[in-house]
């Protein structure tokens, strides 16, 4: 066996993290662990810090046209 607690990571994948099972598989083990808060005393990756990180950084500027002509 590999030593992973595959269906504790995938539970934690999928339901916890609310990936999509091909966001999961592609993940390496170390980006998993780094999502999951268990790297270098980071906090766990979950919706609310997911929604503040949107907030923060977001991809559009507010009012800003979806048809890619990057008009307000």
């Amino acid at each position: 066996m590999s030593g992973f607690d595959w269906p504790g990571l995938m539970r934690a994948g999928l339901h916890g993290l609310r990936l999509t099972p091909d966001q999961f598989w592609r993940l390496t083990p170390a980006e998993l662990r780094l999502m999951l808060g268990q790297g270098r005393g980071m906090p766990a990756m979950n919706r609310a810090r997911l929604d503040k990180l949107l907030a923060a950084w977001p991809d559009k500027i507010q009012g800003e046209r979806d048809d890619g002509s990057g008009r307000v």
